[in-house]
């Protein structure tokens, strides 16, 4: 499939730029079709759907995004995107009146207030915050700033896979490696990271990871997913309890809990395997070389109004999919708001540690042409504060 047939596989509206897939991934057509034929299915007949259909459907779908994301599909559950993943590690991880959970400032907001009001519920610490060293230079920097965090009372570490302020690639598995070495337990949050990075979640060592499927792989808006260490199983309940299973079939496994949690569109889940069969046509290496060479082609246009360097080296190491440049300080928000209204142009400009920064999303539908309409854009408006 060469680059314009998979642009046409977009259904994005005529006339706009859109450079946001992080945020919101829209799904391409044959992702869409995958499961506007599940929603036709449901609709049609729906006993037969629930009943009989769904069940086998959902466990195929797991199995393959388990071997997707390299681990066995009954440490996996379907969830309906990241943040329902980390509600639900929050509501199940156990912790005492002194126990405490270290997080980085680099992390996603919603992920922060999540763990405040955990510890908050549990009578714990609020949770510790660990100011990593930029710019990035060196991954054994990171794991060392993250454990100078540490101390006894800690019981979790809570950290990006890929960071959503600022797109950085972290050294999560050293983290892990550190962590299990301590008697840590380690919550890695990965929406960004199935797709835009080879993903081995039996390699990294974690005992939690959060993903939503709609970002990178471009799976329905709706489909997530979450990771359990077997160790940690017992102790994992939905955050919606129902029947599980539906009779005569039986609660068998933690997993179980997550298949049935009421009456419900569960097409995005069944999407999954089509949105991996998408990728896999095009080939999943060939998807990360020619969208990390774009973010590295928007990273090098954006230094010429940048406010300073990027916080990583130029390495896809370090960035994949996403360029993120500082700009001149000003109102982010407004800036964000001309792109759209003056041009068209969808991006996000992003307030972090009191500086404006723009992080632009490269995926198989974006050209260079996109790149460079908002640089002329930018340069414009940057001029016009």
């Amino acid at each position: 499939m060469d680059s314009q047939r998979w642009r046409e596989c977009w259904n994005l509206a005529p006339g706009i730029t859109y450079l946001n897939h992080g945020s919101f991934g829209p799904p391409p057509r044959p992702v869409r079709e995958a499961r506007r034929a599940w929603q036709d299915e449901l609709d049609s007949q729906p006993v037969q759907f629930f009943t009989r259909r769904l069940e086998p459907a959902w466990f195929a779908a797991r199995g393959a995004l388990a071997s997707f994301v390299g681990t066995h599909e009954q440490q996996l559950v379907f969830v309906a995107n990241a943040t329902e993943a980390m509600n639900v590690v929050a509501s199940s991880f156990p912790l005492g009146p002194h126990d405490e959970v270290v997080l980085t400032d680099h992390e996603y907001g919603a992920v922060e207030r999540i763990w405040r009001r955990a510890a908050q519920l549990a009578g714990a610490q609020e949770p510790r915050i660990c100011r990593l060293p930029v710019p990035f230079s060196d991954p054994g920097l990171v794991v060392d700033a993250v454990f100078r965090a540490v101390n006894r009372h800690t019981r979790l570490i809570v950290l990006s896979h890929i960071t959503s302020p600022t797109a950085v690639i972290l050294p999560v598995r050293d983290v892990c490696a550190e962590a299990r070495r301590r008697g840590i337990a380690v919550c890695v949050d990965g929406p960004h990271a199935p797709a835009q990075v080879p993903l081995e979640i039996d390699r990294l060592g974690c005992d939690f990871y959060c993903a939503s499927c709609h970002k990178w792989l471009s799976a329905p808006f709706g489909s997530g997913f979450l990771y359990v260490a077997p160790e940690h199983q017992a102790a994992v309940q939905p955050l919606v309890l129902s029947w599980g299973r539906l009779a005569p079939q039986q609660v068998d496994c933690w997993s179980d809990e997550f298949v049935w949690s009421g009456t419900q569109d569960p097409s995005a889940f069944l999407a999954v395997p089509a949105a991996i069969a998408f990728l896999q046509s095009i080939g999943v290496e060939r998807f990360r070389r020619e969208t990390h060479e774009l973010a590295r082609y928007a990273r090098q246009r954006l230094l010429e109004l940048a406010a300073g360097e990027p916080l990583v080296p130029d390495s896809a190491g370090w960035y994949g999919s996403m360029a993120h440049v500082p700009l001149p300080d000003g109102d982010a928000a407004a800036l964000q708001d001309r792109l759209w209204s003056d041009y068209a142009i969808e991006v996000p400009i992003i307030r972090w540690q009191e500086r404006r920064w723009i992080r632009v999303s490269c995926h198989l539908y974006n050209v260079r042409d996109d790149i460079d309409r908002l640089v002329v854009a930018l340069d414009r408006l940057l001029q016009d504060e």
